[in-house]
């Protein structure tokens, strides 16, 4: 199997739609040892979810903004495991203030917020499993992404937080490459999470997806985003890192004025008649 063997740390599963539910039940499917984090009023939540997946596995108890809980949570490693192969950055957050058209009127708290929880948290938590990484022998560090290349509609300061996410991937992979650990992100397309829902503007996304997509894109599947994670977490990738993998269709590849297959057809024929 793709990662018989393999330890890993999984944040971020609030709901069986999460991405890292997904990536945490194919990950255990293919033969990993897997332990989810969550906190506060999420982390009796994580842990019903926990019961779900293929086995049951621990939840501890992880606020990624706390350096202490950060260091307790790799002392648990330690003393389990001794090392960690791999682990997925799924966390993010924006308040109400910070999406949906208030760009310009956010206030820098709330963007400061933002920032920490959604991309300093991500070098953040690296920095603290760097050791037990590096010895599994470098392991592979994966986050999760949203094309952070050009504005999109509602997404405001959560952009600007991807912006820098990207940043921090590509930085990371520069400091403990010499280690060998390899650090890349997915870039998914909208997924029906609670967390993307939580952005008005998310059911615009979605139709964009459904309009210019070169593959169909189904947001209530996070399965080809999950696969994604595991492929990146596997040794089938051996020399990839800094990277930004899309998951999403093929959208990110397409310009704006580029039709759908379904589209052509007609298009063709108006420009025969012409």
């Amino acid at each position: 199997m793709l990662l018989t063997g393999k330890k890993l740390l999984i944040t971020g599963v609030l709901t069986k739609r999460s991405i890292a539910f997904s990536a945490a039940q194919l990950a255990q499917q293919e033969g990993a040892e897997v332990v989810l984090t969550s906190f506060g009023r999420a982390l009796p939540i994580t842990r019903r979810i926990a019961e779900d997946l293929p086995r049951p596995c621990e939840v501890w108890e992880l606020d990624l903004t706390q350096p202490d809980q950060l260091a307790g949570v790799a002392d648990k490693l330690n003393a389990g495991w001794g090392e960690l192969d791999g682990l997925l950055h799924a966390v993010a957050f924006a308040p109400a203030s910070a999406l949906d058209g208030n760009f310009l009127h956010t206030s820098w708290d709330d963007v400061a917020r933002v920032m920490q929880v959604s991309t300093y948290s991500f070098p953040a938590l690296t920095r603290a499993c760097a050791p037990l990484l590096a010895a599994a022998g470098g392991g592979s560090v994966v986050g999760l992404d949203f094309d952070a290349s050009q504005a999109w509609p509602g997404y405001d300061w959560m952009g600007v937080a991807k912006a820098g996410l990207e940043s921090c991937c590509r930085y990371l992979a520069h400091a403990l490459g010499p280690q060998g650990t390899r650090v890349n992100l997915v870039a998914a397309g909208p997924l029906r999470t609670r967390a993307a829902t939580a952005i008005g503007a998310f059911d615009v996304l979605k139709d964009t997806w459904t309009q210019r997509s070169p593959l169909p894109w189904n947001e209530t599947d996070a399965t080809p985003v999950g696969r994604a994670v595991c492929a990146l977490w596997s040794d089938w990738m051996p020399a990839v890192t800094g990277e930004v993998l899309h998951v999403d269709g093929g959208l990110h590849a397409v310009a704006t004025a580029v039709p759908r297959d379904a589209d052509r057809p007609a298009r063709q024929a108006a420009m025969v008649v012409n």
